[in-house]
């Protein structure tokens, strides 16, 4: 059965994901890190590749444990695993292509990314589902904590066109391992907290309680901030909770409110019952589940913008924010249209073909 609040909350992440990256390309002139609207975008921004990595752990650690109770054989996991692989790391390479710095955008055409760490995520996702929630859940503490671990390693003083490039093969495995932009170490914590979120569906209960510590640790990084007199949290640089590279705290409270999310969405559809609004949130599930589609689609958009707005001026704040507001909702209404037009023509239709469901 395919569960309402898993699509809606895909949509959420994802249209975040928009949000982020066209506030990137079209930033508003005159705004600085403490203004409210760079804070309230950096939030969206903070929460929405946790949310997108976590769904995607979910979505992938359930159809492997559908395939591992059906028996499958060694070739059937491949071919369930392979085109997800292939298809991952070339829509990687077509995303960096679409936005690629050469032409006012943010990659270069080999960065490892987003849908990289995906890729590798369903490579393993066979082996996950044959380990205990128990294992995977110490395993995603011990991810947990490598930004401890790594120290410098995770290369805290990278500015962001160093973590996109990489002058040869051996920086570049450096940049997928753990210090690009959406590292091994530590981003599998949130795969792995989706297979943990999985296997607590029907307990809401020991979710809610998880919900709980995550809010009082969440609290003590608000406190510690204060505490010391530095910023709670920056995209990067010197503050508690950092996103390149992801710090302990970070990878804390952005799991905590995904956490929350996903349980606040469910409302009783895990029980047999509704999830969250009923039916009024169903416009957002086409959105969810044509993800994919609409991650890569929209940096087709978001390059062709760049190339225009190069060496032009900043728009003023109103233009820009209905700009950022539009790209980011006009994806609803077209993902409704594609599915009652064209439902099996989108890279997740593809994938359906290659694996056979």
């Amino acid at each position: 059965m395919r569960l309402k609040h898993i699509d809606r909350i895909r949509a959420i992440a994802v249209l975040c994901m928009v949000e982020v990256h066209t506030a990137a390309i079209v930033p508003p002139s005159g705004i600085t890190v403490g203004h409210p609207a760079a804070f309230v975008a950096a939030a969206f921004g903070g929460m929405a590749a946790p949310m997108f990595v976590t769904i995607s752990g979910w979505g992938m650690y359930s159809s492997a444990s559908r395939r591992l109770s059906e028996g499958h054989t060694a070739s059937q996991w491949a071919n369930w695993i392979m085109p997800r692989f292939v298809l991952l790391c070339m829509c990687q390479i077509l995303v960096n292509v679409l936005l690629n710095v050469e032409r006012g955008g943010r990659f270069e055409w080999h960065t490892p990314g987003v849908l990289t760490l995906l890729a590798i995520s369903a490579a393993i996702c066979p082996a996950l589902v044959r380990t205990s929630m128990g294992t995977r859940s110490m395993l995603m503490l011990l991810f947990c904590v490598s930004p401890l671990i790594l120290g410098s390693n995770s290369g805290p003083d990278l500015s962001w066109f160093e973590r996109v490039d990489a002058s040869g093969m051996r920086e570049w495995v450096t940049r997928l391992l753990w210090n690009g932009t959406y590292p091994v170490l530590p981003w599998v914590f949130y795969i792995l907290l989706g297979t943990v979120l999985h296997d607590l569906r029907e307990d809401s209960r020991a979710r809610e309680r998880g919900v709980v510590l995550g809010i009082l640790a969440t609290s003590m990084t608000l406190a510690l901030s204060v505490a010391e007199g530095v910023d709670w949290a920056l995209t990067s640089g010197d503050a508690v909770l950092t996103f390149f590279p992801a710090s302990m705290p970070f990878l804390v409270v952005s799991g905590t409110m995904v956490a929350l999310a996903l349980r606040v969405l469910e409302g009783e559809e895990e029980s047999g019952g509704e999830p969250l609004m009923g039916e009024k949130l169903s416009l957002l599930e086409p959105a969810g589940r044509l993800s994919l589609t609409i991650y890569v689609s929209h940096f087709a958009v978001l390059g062709a913008v760049a190339l225009l707005m190069e060496g032009e001026p900043r728009l003023a704040l109103i233009p820009a924010f209905l700009v950022t507001i539009l790209h980011t909702l006009v994806w609803i209404p077209l993902a409704v249209l594609h599915e009652r037009i064209v439902p099996g023509l989108s890279l997740e239709g593809l994938l359906r073909n290659q694996s056979g469901r």
